[in-house]
């Protein structure tokens, strides 16, 4: 039988030889790195006789009392029943108690075995059983710890390789993909972009060797570095916390095992752990909250998300004020502003491109559908499953897309954004339904980019995230769903006129003259639509020419939005200043998702070919970059805006005029009207139906639950939103004398 290889050493090696010899650089000793983190300042001496004795007198042991270095102010009472193994540092101790919450505990080392660690100014640590090589900050509380190690490998999360260690050892994310066809190397700082680059860019093996460059930049693999607990940090009452980093002011009460870890906490958001959490090989950004059971391995959580209630994260990116509680998420990146509540929820092999929202019952993750690799799904912003949503890979969904409840048995590739996708049952056929988040739900749809906003508590915002449902991504959208749905309407029309053979030029020009008449002529018929199911069976278009028109309609908007602004930016004030203010080509650019910021692909493949040649060589200057983007993005958009609102309109802005500019203004406060009463209507859904009455006696019971109808305060707000604008585009048309 296999034995466990238990060694012998003597007792007075124990706290001496935590690097070994030869991974010591010439002039240095085993404390060389351990000296360049200590930052205390303390000045540290050693022991009086008079203090020896004193610690003696209070049952405490050290092999070599020498070894034992203090500050001036150490208080030899405060320090009982402890072993003391190697060099030990501690610095003020005085007769005070630290309070946190309800906890109110002694300073001072109590009941404790202590090996080769550095403490600050008035630490509390009692019953800690084992605790080695550690560098601990001021008035830091540590009670009831089983083991606080740290070894002289520890890469605190980061899938970096030390000095003499195996390629083998590194630790990968394997996101995206079950079969690590997309993995990525996992470092503190990692934001959304830098995952998404790394995992998307897979033909390109020059760049992806230069990612793997920039992280091994980031970090010193010399063996040797203690871990660390923060200034104010509190722990009590875990289990096993090995190779840990901790930052300042967190708080982790209860943890089963802590491994191969860098906690971030402080004052951009302190982190908090709770009880009964497993969490091995991963980057906690901060302001996180882990609590009640969570059992996470190979992952990073980016600041201020949440993982609560038994959930499991495994191999996966979650990106910034994201929350997943209860559910099974493995191999995904999650962009910012996600939520996933329910216990039999579980995600795979996915890219979700944030703002997001997963129900009960989804599974949306490979059943190994083939021979092959296991598939992936892409989602796009406002990606919304209802209850009990099955989905098959590969699949992908355009921009705030919902699927309604059921069990989509074929791969999906829903092109067409703001669609509402169910089945029919009694025909056996798939239905979408474009546009339906602006007809039927538009009160969750702006209130949702009103929240992420208001939500958002990132104080380091490198990137911009953007979280208005009209942008460059969903408008560009918008334009490419126009032909698919002239395509299919036109198509439907002439098979009724018995033409056969029909080309899709064709079938589109037919389409388009349809729609654009508005005639509706088109309700009365069935449109099908191809290559969104792989399956045999008929697609069927819903509501086309509404969803047609409030297209048209909402990329005007749109334009006209970013157009009175650009008049407001460059203080316009008459229209031939307008004219010349224009630029001299309008072009709307192709756009990525880079983890919740907008890019154009353009300035992505820059910033590809900068990595690449070297210009750009460390992730600070990659990040750099998306700052610099961010405060291009203003200008950007307005280019994308009057370039998507010439083309959807049909004006030469360049030579705009006074009637020209007041229809479109009229018709931007026509469509704000629209949204405004759309909003009301569909939260006035929940006070009206009959079905939602029907649980209270009366109507004052219904708005002491639900509240009142008119004293909604997103209702009112947008309501207020009207009138400001009303009065905003009155102040246009008398600036330019229309």
């Amino acid at each position: 039988m296999q034995q466990n290889n238990i060694t012998k050493s003597t007792i007075t090696s124990l706290g001496y030889g935590f690097i070994k010899e030869a991974y010591i650089p010439k002039g240095k000793n085993e404390y060389y790195l351990r000296n360049l983190q200590n930052r205390s300042g303390i000045d540290y001496r050693n022991l009086t006789a008079y203090e020896i004795e004193a610690l003696v007198r209070n049952r405490n042991t050290c092999g070599d009392w020498n070894k034992i270095l203090v500050s001036n102010a150490f208080n030899p009472e405060l320090v009982k029943n402890c072993k003391f193994y190697g060099l030990v540092r501690i610095g003020k101790l005085e007769p005070y108690c630290l309070m946190f919450s309800d906890l109110k505990v002694p300073v001072g080392l109590y009941n404790s075995t202590i090996i080769s660690c550095d403490f600050g100014d008035n630490v509390v640590v009692d019953n800690v059983n084992y605790m080695s090589h550690y560098i601990v900050g001021n008035e830091v509380i540590l009670i009831n710890i089983n083991e606080l190690v740290t070894t002289n490998h520890a890469k605190f999360g980061n899938g970096i390789v030390k000095e003499g260690e195996d390629e083998e050892v590194r630790i990968w994310l394997e996101i995206c993909n079950e079969n690590a066809g997309r993995k990525v190397i996992p470092f503190n700082g990692m934001l959304p972009g830098d995952a998404f680059l790394w995992s998307k860019f897979r033909d390109d093996d020059a760049l992806l060797e230069k990612f793997k460059q920039l992280t091994e930049k980031k970090f010193n693999h010399n063996r040797g570095y203690y871990g660390k607990v923060g200034d104010r940090t509190v722990i009590k009452n875990c289990s096993i916390i090995k190779d840990v980093w901790v930052g300042k002011d967190a708080y982790i009460k209860g943890a089963s095992k802590m491994k191969n870890l860098t906690i971030n906490s402080g004052e951009e958001g302190k982190t908090q752990i709770g009880e009964g959490c497993e969490l091995v090989n991963g980057i906690i950004d901060f302001g996180c909250k882990i609590f009640y059971g969570v059992k996470a391995v190979r992952f990073i959580m980016a600041s201020h998300s949440q993982l609560k209630y038994g959930a499991r994260l495994i191999n996966s990116y979650l990106g910034n004020n994201a929350t997943i509680s209860c559910c099974e998420v493995l191999n995904s990146l999650i962009f910012p502003a996600h939520e996933q509540h329910h216990n039999n929820s579980f995600l795979c092999a996915a890219l979700l491109m944030g703002q997001s929202n997963v129900a009960a019952g989804a599974t949306l993750g490979s059943n190994h559908n083939s021979r092959s690799a296991d598939g992936e799904a892409v989602m796009g912003r406002g990606f919304w499953p209802g209850l009990c949503v099955s989905i098959k890979h590969n699949s992908k969904f355009a921009s705030f897309t919902i699927l309604a409840k059921g069990d989509y048995q074929n791969e999906l590739n829903i092109t067409i954004p703001f669609s509402l996708v169910s089945i029919n049952e009694i025909n056996n056929n798939l239905t979408l339904m474009p546009a339906y988040w602006f007809m039927y739900n538009m009160y969750a749809l702006v209130r949702n980019s009103w929240k992420y906003i208001d939500r958002d508590k990132r104080t380091n915002k490198t990137q911009l995230i953007e979280c208005n449902y009209l942008a460059p991504d969903t408008i560009n959208e918008m334009f490419a769903s126009l032909p698919l749905m002239e395509e299919a309407v036109g198509k439907a029309f002439l098979q009724l006129q018995n033409q056969t053979n029909i080309s899709k030029e064709l079938a589109i020009k037919k389409g388009k003259i349809l729609l654009q008449q508005n005639n509706k002529a088109i309700d009365e018929i069935e449109i099908f639509i191809e290559g969104i199911e792989n399956s045999k069976r008929k697609v069927q278009l819903l509501k086309v020419r509404e969803s047609y028109h409030f297209f048209i309609r909402m990329i005007q908007f749109y334009g006209i939005q970013q157009l009175t602004e650009f008049i407001k930016v460059k203080n316009i004030k008459s229209i031939p200043q307008l004219q010349k203010a224009f630029p001299a080509r309008f072009l709307r650019e192709d756009w990525l998702n880079v983890g919740g910021q907008l890019i154009t692909t353009q300035s992505v493949n820059k910033l590809n070919q900068q990595i690449k040649s070297g210009k750009i060589n460390t992730w600070d200057a990659v990040h750099e970059y998306y700052l610099k983007e961010g405060k291009n993005y203003a200008e950007q958009k307005t280019k994308h805006a009057l370039a998507s609102l010439t083309e959807i309109s049909k004006i030469n802005l360049k030579k705009i005029d006074k009637s020209a500019l007041n229809n479109l203004l009229d018709a931007a406060l026509d469509t704000q009207k629209i949204i405004t009463e759309n909003i009301f209507n569909s939260r006035k859904k929940d006070y009206t139906n009959t079905f939602r009455k029907m649980m209270y006696n009366s109507e004052e019971e219904m708005n002491n639950v639900l509240g009142s109808l008119q004293e909604n305060t997103f209702i009112k707000q947008q309501k207020e939103v009207l009138k400001k604008y009303t009065k905003e585009i009155a102040s246009f048309k008398k600036q330019f004398y229309i």
